[in-house]
This record gives structure tokens, sequence and C-alpha cells, in this order.
């Protein structure tokens, strides 16, 4: 007697919205939302593995409050500055999220600036500072790097591809350019130590806007990290 097997079972779909971020103005702005020792009780109770690895991050997060710190007074005096901020979360292959919250207030690259400047002449696009590398390297943040120091490549879920973020003003915020993508490891797992912002899809190059150096988020195959970026600039000087 023959008998045939049918499978069943039940697929369901979870959608799973981009975090809302806010503005970080300020230095007690960035202490609230980078470090474990400002965060609400909730958190501390119930999102412990956050506070540890917010903890593990203060070496990384510690070099930003300065650059912070002068952003928002202006520092050297009246100087016109920009600042930038990443924010992350890991999305399981359950869905679950695990939000990190801010991570970084760092660091807007000399080649950025120079593409900002060459966008006022026409000679480029500025909207195309909207794609998101994520790399293993370690190499604290400086103005005058060009790339990330250990770029993902297969690990994309499209080869060699950095995702696109969405980009648009920060709601509510003129002064706030903001983008946002969902990264998902496609194959090999991978401990992302590194983010960047640049202005083409293509992992083999590209200018460079910002780069920032956090704590390890290790990822495996068919897990995401949510990366939203923020650039802002000051008015009145």
């Amino acid at each position: 007697m023959k008998r045939e097997l049918t499978p069943h079972g039940t697929l369901t779909v979870r959608k799973i919205p981009l975090i809302e971020r806010p503005v970080v103005r300020t230095l007690r702005d960035a202490i609230k939302h980078g470090t474990a020792s400002n965060a609400s009780f909730t958190d501390r109770m119930f999102n412990r593995s956050v506070m540890r690895w917010r903890r593990n991050n203060f070496v990384n997060f510690e070099r930003s409050l300065a650059d912070q710190y002068r952003f928002e007074h202006g520092l050297p005096l009246n100087a016109i500055g920009a600042i930038g901020h990443l924010w992350l979360a890991k999305i399981s292959l359950n869905g679950d999220v695990t939000d990190y919250g801010l991570v970084s207030c760092r660091v807007v690259t000399d080649a950025g600036v120079g593409f900002i400047v060459d966008a006022f002449q026409n000679l480029t696009e500025l909207e195309n500072m909207k794609y998101h590398g994520l790399g293993t390297g370690t190499t604290a943040e400086a103005a005058n790097q060009t790339a990330l120091v250990t770029e993902l490549t297969t690990q994309y879920s499209a080869s060699n591809t950095r995702p696109t973020g969405t980009t648009g003003e920060k709601s509510g915020d003129s002064k706030t350019y903001e983008t946002a993508a969902t990264i998902t490891i496609a194959s090999a797992g991978v401990a992302a130590t590194e983010h960047g912002i640049f202005s083409q899809a293509s992992n083999a190059g590209g200018v460079l806007l910002d780069r920032s150096v956090y704590s390890a988020v290790n990822l495996a195959v068919g897990e995401s990290l949510q990366a939203t970026y923020q650039l802002t600039f000051p008015s009145g000087s």
C-alpha cells in the first residue's frame, strides 16, 4: 500500500518597521541614548544583554563625546560643523529586535566633506550618500580614512553590494539628514564592528562620508542589522 506524505504548516510574515530615532543635539542627549549608566529602569532590568553591550562599547563611544561637546558649543569658537550619529538594532532569525540605541557620534571624513563641496559645484550628486557599508575592522575612526578597514563582501545579501538606505529630512527637523537600511547577512556569520555611509553601492569603492566603530554585534546567516544614520548641521554661525 502506497502512502503519500503531504507537507503542511503555516507560513507567517512579520513586518519589522524601522525604529524611529530622536535627534541628538547635546552631550546630555548622547549620554542618555548611548550609555548604560543613563538607561531607563526598564532597560536596566529587562534588557541586560543590551546593557552589557553598551558597557563593552563605552571605550568606543567615549571617543565621540568630545566631538559631540565641540558640536554643541561651536568649537573652535563659532565654527560651523556637522556631526554624524549612528543607531543600530539587531533583528534575529525569529524576528526579535535587540535595540542597541545610539552607538557612535563619529566621524565625518575629509573625503566626505570634499564630496559635499563638490556637490555645491554640481560635480557630483549629494543624494548618492545613502549606501550602508558594514565591516569587521576595529581601527579607531579618523577623518583621513577613505574606506572601512575590513568591509563585507559575499556576506551582503547581494554579493559585494552595499544595501541602499532610505533618505530624507529627519521628521520635524530641517537640520538633519537621515538614511536608514537593513543589512542582512547572506553567507557566513560575522562579528560586525564598523559601519560607513558611502556614495555608491559596489564595495569596490565610493566616497566614505562617515565611519563608526563599535563593540562586536554577532550576526548569523539570515540575521540583520538595522542601521540609522543622521547627519546634523548647526545654524547661527
